[in-house]
């Protein structure tokens, strides 16, 4: 009998597992086997036996969106061929509950078999042969065999992400914009329909300036704001995934008023992902997929603003908030030694916490938490930071509650951490001219003379991510509890 394929995908969703493929009539018949396939026969390993799964799927390496089955992210632990042994029917010999097969893998070989010890619940055992190992341990071999990346690799920086909602020849989209979508807007009109992301979204006015010129540049066009958020959709999403997200729109351009903009409207397509918010019945996007993040960018969507909490669990934060908002005659220096005093006191405590310019004015700070405490805890705990830094230069601030012109003072602002309160995500635009965005810092840059807060723009940050990486990409893996302030 001719050789089948078989693929174990290494899958993090609710818990970590890994998804037991072969081929068998056309379609991938699969199993979830929580501590792993292993080569030492001694070990009983069980595999509960879930959907068949396209063979589309067989090749499949990277992230699915938060919020629908499977959210998570994939990597191809091994994969090669298979055939049958002892019984020359696979189908058959499943429905009789023991299929005997011999695996041709780059991690996995030789003899195993699958047995039903009752209903989805099965045993995957590995034969004594001359590939067994005693004390073989899957974890011990944590990368890719087809990229040689780990999952924490491949959920950093995802290539491709799959929709379960498209038919499955288009399910797997690339998430990295490839060169002929991209191509594809600047070949439209200044109306037309743009595949991008595995949708097809109607663009519109690509030829409106957004954003004028600065420093005798050109203005940035839609089509170019557009072009960029395709660009920075897969480096951004981490950031939005599973989270409600409130947009800034300004549909005539940065230099019109803008308004902020939480629920979807009415003629939002059907695929956009969404949550509705208990209370208020209100329906927010979640910008789970790439083609999200476009469609709001077309309809004028300028900032983007997630919440601090995951719909799943509205009332608990993943994030702590330090904003560091300058008075009208704050100088640019001020604001430099209350972000250098937060620096040490971070360090001072132990914690972990990331930068970030406004694009504006401003500097912001996020300290990731593990979920547990509420916002009423992770703005004390804020409070508490923050009245003891004001304290070492009390001329520097104010604070929330005051109502007199504060002139030269920043505010150190805890407010923030309240639900559906937001600071704007890493990488978005502001409206300003030359689109500004917000940009992640390494913390040594505060020493640097020559950092602005709205010197990275939509037509230089990609240059910084290709040579810096994502700095604030600590803030997604980062898990803490914040200590007690003394």
């Amino acid at each position: 009998m001719s050789e089948l394929r078989f693929v174990v995908q290494l899958h993090r969703a609710r818990r970590l597992h890994y998804d037991f493929r072969l081929e068998v009539d056309g379609a991938l018949v699969s199993w979830a086997v929580p501590k792993g396939p292993t080569l030492d026969p001694k070990v009983r390993r069980a595999a509960f036996k879930v959907g068949d799964h396209p063979m589309e799927y067989v090749a499949f390496e990277g992230v699915i969106p938060a919020g629908t089955y499977g959210g998570g992210d994939v990597i191809v632990w091994d994969a090669g061929d298979w055939v049958p042994y002892k019984d020359p029917d696979p189908a058959a010999a499943l429905r009789a509950g023991e299929l005997h097969i011999e695996l041709h893998g780059e991690k996995l070989r030789g003899r195993f078999v699958v047995v039903r010890t009752r209903g989805d619940e099965w045993l995957l055992l590995k034969k004594r042969d001359e590939h067994a190992a005693d004390g073989w341990d899957p974890a011990a071999h944590p990368r890719s065999v087809l990229s040689g990346r780990t999952s924490d690799e491949v959920r950093a920086d995802p290539e491709w992400e799959w929709h379960s909602d498209l038919p499955a020849e288009r399910a797997a989209v690339a998430l990295k914009g490839d060169a002929e979508e991209l191509a594809a807007l600047d070949a439209i009109g200044d109306n037309g329909t743009w595949e991008i992301f595995g949708r097809r979204l109607r663009v519109t006015n690509l030829g409106k300036v957004l954003f004028p010129g600065r420093g005798g540049e050109e203005a940035v066009t839609k089509r170019e704001f557009l072009r960029y958020t395709a660009e920075i959709a897969p480096t951004v999403l981490p950031y939005l995934a599973g989270r409600a997200l409130n947009l800034h729109r300004f549909p005539n351009g940065s230099d019109s008023k803008g308004f902020w903009h939480k629920a979807l409207p009415s003629h939002a397509p059907e695929w956009l992902p969404r949550w509705r918010e208990p209370e208020s019945g209100t329906e927010y996007l979640v910008a789970d997929e790439a083609a999200a993040l476009v469609w709001a960018a077309n309809h004028g969507g300028l900032e983007w603003h997630p919440w601090t909490s995951k719909v799943d669990r509205p009332g608990a934060p993943t994030y702590a908030l330090v904003d560091l908002d300058p008075g009208p005659g704050t100088a640019w220096e001020d604001l430099l030694v209350l972000a250098r005093l937060h620096r040490t006191a971070f360090e001072h405590l132990g914690v972990a916490a990331y930068a970030k310019v406004t694009g504006r004015r401003g500097i912001q700070i996020w300290v990731p938490v593990e979920r547990g405490p509420g916002f009423a805890e992770t703005r004390a705990w804020v409070e508490g930071l923050s009245r003891s830094i004001g304290a070492v230069v009390p001329d520097l601030v104010s604070w929330a509650w005051e109502k007199a012109e504060r002139g030269g003072r920043a505010r150190l602002d805890f407010t923030q951490n309240a639900v559906n309160k937001t600071l704007v995500a890493p990488y978005s635009p502001r409206p300003a001219p030359g689109a500004p965005v917000s940009a992640p810092i390494a913390w040594d840059e505060l020493d640097d003379p020559a950092l602005r807060p709205d010197a990275f723009t939509i037509r230089s940050i990609r240059a910084r991510l290709s040579t810096h990486g994502d700095l604030f990409a600590g803030v997604l893996h980062t898990k803490q509890s914040l200590p007690p302030l003394h």
